[in-house]
């Protein structure tokens, strides 16, 4: 197995505004706080009275913010519904994007809302349809797509961004693939479950432990205490997709990589230490600098290091923080401190 025992090979992040085009699942992150100050008459449940709302791009829209707070120049290609929320969220979109926005009128607008109290999560209500999308609006997804690669504005890497919503179908995701091959673009996915095996061939592929264990089905769940498991696990993966890295992102085990074509052999980055506060928007920070290092032209061990250390510095922030390029950029002397001593 390789070791973590080379520095970075460069002291400056080394982008200076890209392209980065993210296809994926948007959402509305909704907020209501306010206080229980006593109990339903109707049933045993909390009366919330409301003193604040808010509402956030969620989702993929929480990539396309990383993404803009790092330097890069983002377009977004996704699905609303035809109501007040997809409004809303191409506006809350416009800011750090130039938004694409596909219009169902079969389904809502996905929303998350949060209802909060003291600090605490009362409950969630989700209005979404996860069903897959209509062929006619994959096809105008499909569509948008290819118009914006074949503009000026032609994209250094593709995000594909899977929150099983229903937008990525195995024939969208094919045509999206086929696309960027003929393109020459690299990709790289943030996947979820029911498309796993789907994403065929790519330059990067980042599932966390959770989806690696279920994504392959495994009874026995592996673990990066196990390396040997972990390894054959990884290499299964490997195998099956004909994907180029594989990065499984491990928590507070930091991250693994396998990319056999740069003779990157399972290298496994701890996580440098951290006072972990919340690990909300982790995982997007993650792809996002990912893909940004893979546009630049890094290798797998550079992008696996760097990609760790944002996704640690998240955690370290309470609620969904994008991290910024200068941010990162600070943090960048940690991984040679790091090296040296890994504890």
């Amino acid at each position: 197995m390789s070791k973590v025992d080379s520095p970075l090979p460069f002291d400056v992040l080394p982008w200076d505004r890209p392209k980065v085009c993210v296809v994926g699942d948007v959402m509305v992150d909704a907020y209501m706080w306010g206080r229980v100050s006593r109990v339903s008459p109707e049933a045993p449940v909390p009366v919330v009275d409301v003193t604040r709302r808010e509402i956030r791009a969620g989702g993929a829209g929480n990539v396309v913010k990383n993404l803009h707070a790092l330097g890069a120049e983002v377009t977004l290609v996704s699905v609303v519904g035809q109501d007040v929320s997809g409004a809303d969220l191409t506006t809350l979109l416009e800011d750090v994007c130039s938004p694409h926005l596909v219009v169902d009128t079969s389904r809502p607008t996905t929303v998350k809302t949060r209802v909060i109290s003291g600090g605490q999560h009362v409950v969630r209500v989700d209005e979404e349809s996860t069903e897959d999308v209509a062929a006619a609006v994959g096809q105008d997804v499909l569509n948008t797509f290819k118009t914006l690669i074949e503009g000026a504005n032609r994209p250094d890497v593709v995000i594909l961004e899977d929150y099983d919503k229903g937008l990525l179908t195995e024939d969208t995701v094919s045509g999206l693939l086929a696309a960027c091959q003929d393109a020459g673009i690299p990709v790289a996915v943030d996947p979820k479950l029911k498309r796993f095996h789907a994403y065929q061939g790519v330059a990067l592929f980042k599932p966390n432990l959770k989806e690696l264990n279920e994504g392959l089905g495994l009874t026995e769940p592996v673990h990066p205490q196990r390396q040997a498991d972990m390894a054959q696990a990884v290499e299964r993966l490997q195998a099956d997709l004909g994907c180029a890295r594989v990065m499984v992102t491990l928590g507070e085990h930091g991250t693994w990589i396998h990319a056999p074509q740069e003779g990157i052999d399972h290298l496994h980055i701890p996580a440098v230490p951290r006072e972990v506060m919340d690990v909300s928007g982790a995982g997007d920070t993650v792809i996002s600098v990912a893909a940004l290092l893979l546009a630049s032209g890094c290798d797998a061990r550079a992008i696996a290091q760097v990609s760790n250390l944002a996704g640690g510095w998240v955690c370290e922030r309470v609620g969904v923080v994008p991290i910024s390029k200068a941010d990162l950029q600070a943090e960048l002397p940690r991984v040679h401190a790091h090296i040296s001593d890994p504890r």
